[in-house]
């Protein structure tokens, strides 16, 4: 009896995982629920369970490979020498894997290319690009969010020349740029000869090159790399994320002072009563989340995304206002930027909010945390106060409308009824998207946030 180890969906948002480590190995016997390997999703890592008991005859994704959800990962028999010659004769290899295994729904038009990198592309540009054997890692998208669209892949193709399937290995295999040929064949065509005698002449071109009056003529040793960063992983996932948003929304910060003094006072108010019941002290963060989310409720327009796309170009879309207030927090831990979520946070006494985000928060920060702990918010709340930082420009979290960026509360000077006295202040920075969001609006949002850390006690109006 053979039995398939898929990688299971661990999360409604979870799409695709990496194998970070395999605890068994090839002829390992297993037992049922015994721990085969852990999985890293969506910066969460998960440990993957045995579905039966057996021997662990052939792993398919070796560890370090991201691969979508429900792939078969790896194969378990009976017996420790059970036929398995019939799987390992048929097509079923990791790259037949990884392009052939449907993705879940919601994940219908982004799939992995074979560099590993996800890309967002319509249904007709991905047929297009697999019938033409185009990368579309390499082809800039014109739809929202940079989507991909059919006509972007034809102005690939009509910029790229022409090439044969031979040329085209050979080049890659030897990282040769194939638009820097004139190919011989006909129409311009580059052939196989052609990338052959542009390999011939680079080292003969090199060579023959007058050396530069400012270096040395012996070789000087370079100074040696200390420490090397993959981007893989969590560091991956903040990379892809970070530059998606910076190319796809239309950013502007706008940043204002409040004056808090009345937020701390209420904040150690509620910390020495709220102690017993808690376990803990109430923290800004707490309140602040409570705070934003009834933001939120009054100006929906900032608790929105864009969320389909037109038929003409990237300023097509809708936007929805979400019913749902669900505020996600920045959070810093040795594996990466997290951001647990609190759910209805406009609908939760803010002991509710306190308890959820310190349980998500730890389990972020011992990489325990669930997928689903870690997406679906509708706004994300970032505070840097604590290293000293007054005001910054946050990045959206897309699909988000914005983010709200707090700085530290710091005693100064300020003018209050004309005369001056020492007051805790704050800076809030506020980014969002200019295509989903006037400034008008934006900054009556922001004013607000600021009435209620000024006044907090108009959360109970």
């Amino acid at each position: 009896m053979i039995r398939r180890v898929i990688l299971p969906k661990l999360g409604q948002t979870m799409e695709e995982g990496i194998i970070v480590e395999w605890l068994k190995q090839e002829g390992d016997p297993v037992q049922r629920g015994e721990v085969l390997f852990t999985t890293e999703s969506d910066k969460a890592t998960l440990e993957v369970q045995s579905p039966t008991r057996g021997f662990l005859r052939k792993i398919w994704v070796p560890a370090g490979q991201t691969v979508p959800v429900l792939t078969e990962v790896a194969l378990i028999t009976r017996s420790a020498d059970e036929d398995i010659s019939a799987y390992t004769l048929q097509p079923q290899t990791l790259g037949s894997q990884v392009t052939e295994v449907a993705p879940p729904v919601a994940a219908i038009s982004e799939t992995l290319e074979p560099t590993g990198e996800r890309v967002f592309a319509s249904p007709r540009a991905r047929r297009l690009a697999r019938e033409k054997g185009v990368d579309l890692t390499l082809v800039t998208g014109s739809g929202p969010n940079g989507r991909v669209k059919e006509r972007d892949v034809l102005a690939y193709l009509a910029a790229s020349p022409t090439v044969t399937p031979v040329a085209r290995r050979l080049a890659e295999g030897a990282g040769l740029d194939l638009r820097a040929l004139r190919g011989s064949g006909p129409g311009g065509r580059v052939t196989k000869k052609d990338v052959e005698e542009a390999l011939a002449a680079a080292p003969a071109a090199a060579a023959a090159a007058p050396p530069s009056p400012h270096e040395p003529s012996a070789p000087v040793e370079a100074t040696p790399t200390l420490v090397e960063l993959t981007m893989s992983g969590v560091r991956g996932v903040i990379a892809r994320r970070m530059h998606e948003s910076h190319r796809a929304t239309a950013p502007v910060t706008l940043t204002t002072e409040a004056d808090a003094s009345a937020f701390v006072e209420l904040r150690e108010r509620l910390k020495g009563s709220l102690a017993d019941e808690l376990g803990f002290n109430l923290g800004y963060n707490d309140l602040l989340i409570k705070l934003v989310a009834h933001a939120l409720r009054e100006c929906p327009y900032m608790n929105a995304r864009l969320v389909s796309e037109g038929s003409g170009g990237s300023s097509d879309g809708v936007i929805h206002q979400l019913r749902e207030i669900n505020v996600a927090l920045a959070v810093d831990t040795e594996r990466g930027l997290l951001v647990p979520v609190i759910r209805d946070a406009d609908r939760k006494r803010v002991t509710t909010i306190a308890r959820e985000l310190r349980e998500r928060v730890e389990r972020a920060r011992s990489g325990k945390a669930l997928p689903d702990e870690l997406s679906g918010s509708t706004f994300t709340l970032t505070n840097l106060g604590m290293y000293e930082i007054d005001a910054f420009t946050p990045i959206i979290n897309l699909p988000e409308a914005a983010i709200l960026g707090v700085g530290r509360i710091k005693a100064r000077p300020a003018v209050v009824d004309g005369e001056v006295s020492v007051r805790q202040m704050m800076w809030l920075s506020l980014t969002f998207d200019h295509r989903l969001v006037d400034g008008a609006p934006a900054a009556r949002f922001l004013q607000r946030v600021k009435q209620l850390i000024e006044e907090p006690y108009l959360l109970l109006a």
